[in-house]
């Protein structure tokens, strides 16, 4: 894990989710995942964007022309959890596909225009994923 991550992880724990830096007032949550290839624990600081009962995150990796690992990870192995704040959610993940992930991206770009600069760069679509919580 990266320095950065390892520091956005302490501070969002250390805070009940809350971290300043580039994320500050940014909803952000710890996205849990496996290693498709190893195996291994992994874990994730990701924007995330509320709707209803779910959490939807946005595989973007700042418009690099490759998802991210996490993406991989979800798709392998999509029962996982989720830190928001205090709380620990077991969520299962569902990648969403046409009107649903054109809409859920627009509203996303539309409150964080960064997502829209993302698209912009890279030639792929950029994944949107649902995490729906389980009982």
């Amino acid at each position: 894990m990266s320095d950065f991550n390892a520091q956005v992880i302490e501070e969002f724990r250390a805070n009940d989710g809350k971290v300043g830096g580039n994320f500050e007032g940014a909803p952000l949550l710890l996205l849990h995942s496996i290693g498709a290839k190893s195996g291994e624990p992994r874990l994730h600081p990701v924007m995330y964007l509320k709707d209803g009962e779910r959490y939807v995150v946005f595989a973007s990796k700042a418009g690099a022309p490759t998802h991210p690992a996490w993406y991989h990870n979800l798709k392998a192995n999509p029962e996982t959890e989720i830190e928001v704040g205090a709380d620990t959610i077991p969520v299962t993940a569902v990648e969403a596909t046409g009107d649903e992930r054109d809409e859920l991206f627009d509203r996303q770009a539309g409150i964080f225009s960064a997502f829209g600069e993302y698209a912009e760069k890279t030639s792929r679509t950029i994944p949107v994923v649902l995490l729906n919580p389980r009982d």
